[in-house]
């Protein structure tokens, strides 16, 4: 199980089993905000489906294939991030974030994926982390900005988003890149 303290108010941890009625809830009040831009909240209608979720992501784990995080402020769950497409032998993955929307624009999603990053660079010891981001998400787009994350290219018509192909950015941030940010 994977832990990270964001500080005193907000730890980052693997889900576990108990957790999926508070995920459940926090991706239902949130199915407004988040819907536009993830297709999985249309998948998660009911507590079930956040125990699914919940038993995959700690298989995925287990095998070292992913890393799927709540973000907690007590029970409470405010959002999420992971790693997918981890690639050991390239040493890089994929991040995906969520905030919660009662908690979105608070600067905890900027601070939570820099920390989950320097987690990834230091102890996973991943070389590149990429940010896969539909075109039309300009807030995304400004979050890896902010992030010090490079564009990389635009990959055309390679995301299917609510029956429509739309093109999906990447961005990218190499091991290197991110300890100059932080020095």
């Amino acid at each position: 199980m994977v832990s990270i303290i964001l500080d005193e108010n907000i730890l980052m941890r693997s889900y576990q089993p108990a957790d999926a009625p508070a995920l459940f809830k926090a991706v239902n009040a949130s199915r407004k905000a988040l819907r536009p831009w993830l297709n999985w909240v249309d998948l998660t209608t009911t507590q079930q489906h956040s125990t699914q979720y919940i038993q995959h992501a700690l298989a995925k784990e287990e095998a070292q294939n992913a890393l799927s995080l709540g973000i907690f402020r007590g029970p409470e769950i405010i959002g999420g991030l992971g790693m997918h497409e981890w690639d050991q032998r390239l040493r890089k993955a994929e991040v995906g974030y969520w905030i919660a929307a009662g908690w979105q624009r608070q600067g905890i999603g900027l601070r939570a994926v820099r920390r989950f990053l320097d987690f990834l660079f230091e102890r996973l010891h991943l070389n590149k982390v990429e940010l896969h981001i539909v075109a039309a998400n300009e807030a995304s787009k400004s979050f890896a900005l902010k992030l010090g994350a490079t564009p990389e290219g635009c990959l055309r018509q390679s995301v299917l988003r609510h029956g429509q192909l739309e093109d999906l950015l990447v961005f990218g941030i190499l091991k290197e890149e991110w300890e100059g940010l932080k020095g």
